[in-house]
């Protein structure tokens, strides 16, 4: 295998850490890399080159990607050639200049605004010389699955107190219209049966567009017309990572009415003390969440809803932790993510006063954990009886044979559970409608009827 791949110019083996975003952002440079004569290496033993897309949202997040690289660097010394390594992402793009006297084992590093040049770094690395540039501005992305997530924005303008991403992926960015529109069809016409809308604040895209742009301007806009770029074909449209202002009644109707646009809305509010929250140089107040939530129940039946809580900020007290967990409970929230406040290096809430103890973070980390869990699976098992849709995902080997796994509409990728088949007949990318017979934890089994 590995000499089939060097009739190419190399054999490129990928590591992806972190959010979704990343996982675009290495298909992004899989996909320049191929159009450029490399192969793709599923085994480092395999491979001439690896790649490493890493993560920096927490100190525990960069230590990762490290601990992964140089576990890489060490599983290639013990081999019978020494492997080279790219790290990429965002890690470098928070570090910069700082890594490479750290980090000998690393031949290159390539931050998340560089990441278009990957072929010229890959080919300086391996000594490959080319007639023309390798660029190709127009490449089409490698997606193989049911599900693609599209990046209509990058960066961010909120600089929250406890957050490094400005600082790591620059000011917001909205995504030119035809440009996600040329994605959205060529991936729908690879088989691809969900598109996932992402960025670090997909509410606001569009306003930075100059007034002569012409196309749609709104998130609400750009999802219509995603809607009517897929159709005919049956595929379903998700939007992740919505702020508390961003749900306008624009937007809202959107998600209600147009049947391409699952009601799925995920809006990580991180807390909803008003104190709390200006601390974070975030806006809101309890009263005004509760609203929002009631309204989008009330206006969007039977919609999920997603939020993220950062528990143990600087300064949070007892009273209003518990406040935040009455919060939870109160709004049902069908999915809760928990995050343990991280003092980020460059942020001004690493050096807040108030820094809770590791051990009172875990405690209340811990007891939000279990409310969210409880929270979720019930929500998980309300689904029992019920049918649906389901996209099957892919195939597993089980002690008992094979069993397709796949997920509904309620579940966003690789976040949310799957729902676990009887059937061995479908292939992945159907959509098939399922009657849910049993659930365990945030997963369902269903049977196939349709």
């Amino acid at each position: 295998m590995a000499e089939e791949m060097r009739d190419a110019l190399g054999a490129v083996y990928y590591v992806t850490l972190g959010c979704a975003k990343n996982e675009v952002d290495t298909d992004r440079m899989r996909s320049l890399l191929r159009s450029a004569g490399y192969e793709e290496a599923f085994d480092p033993g395999d491979a001439d080159i690896a790649l490493v897309n890493t993560c920096s949202f927490l100190a525990s997040a960069t230590e990762e990607s490290i601990e992964a690289t140089l576990a890489l660097a060490e599983e290639s010394a013990d081999g019978v050639r020494s492997l080279p390594i790219v790290m990429c992402g965002c890690v470098p793009s928070r570090y910069g200049d700082d890594l490479p006297p750290e980090l000998p084992e690393v031949a290159a590093f390539v931050k998340t605004d560089e990441e278009d040049a990957i072929v010229s770094v890959v080919d300086g690395v391996l000594g490959v010389e080319r007639a023309t540039p390798p660029f190709v501005p127009d490449v089409k992305r490698t997606v193989e699955g049911s599900v693609a997530y599209v990046k209509i924005s990058d960066g961010c303008d909120r600089f929250c107190s406890f957050c490094a991403i400005p600082y790591i992926r620059g000011r917001y960015r909205s995504r030119a219209w035809e440009d996600i529109r040329s994605e959205v069809v060529d991936l729908v016409g690879e088989g691809v049966r969900e598109i996932v809308l992402i960025g670090q604040d997909t509410g606001i895209w569009g306003e930075d567009f100059a007034e002569d742009v012409a196309g749609p301007r709104t998130l609400a806009q750009l999802l219509v017309a995603v809607a009517e770029a897929v159709r005919p074909e049956r595929v379903w449209v998700r939007v992740l990572y919505l702020q508390p202002e961003g749900m306008t009644d624009e937007l809202i109707a959107a998600i209600r009415d147009t049947p391409e646009v699952v009601p799925y809305i995920d809006i990580p509010v991180q807390h909803c003390s008003a104190r709390v929250l200006k601390a974070m140089n975030r806006t809101g107040s309890e009263e005004e969440l509760d609203a929002l939530f009631a309204r989008l129940r009330r206006e969007i039946p039977g919609m999920i809803l997603r939020t993220t809580y950062l528990v143990g900020f600087p300064g949070e007290t007892f009273e209003e932790h518990e406040r935040m967990l009455a919060f939870m409970d109160r709004n049902g929230f069908d999915y809760t993510s928990v995050f343990a406040f991280s003092p980020e290096d460059g942020t001004r809430a690493a050096k807040m006063d108030g820094q809770l103890d590791d051990d009172e973070k875990l405690e209340r980390t811990q007891a939000a954990q279990d409310l969210a869990e409880a929270l979720g699976f019930a929500a998980t098992a309300a689904h029992v009886g019920e049918r649906a849709e389901v996209i099957v995902d892919g195939i597993e080997e089980t002690d008992e044979g094979v069993e397709l796994i796949g997920h509904a509409w309620f579940q966003a990728p690789d976040s949310d559970g799957a729902v676990h088949l009887d059937a061995t007949e479908a292939t992945v990318g159907d959509i098939v409608e399922v009657e849910f017979t049993d659930s365990f934890c945030y997963e369902l089994v269903g049977h196939v009827v349709g």
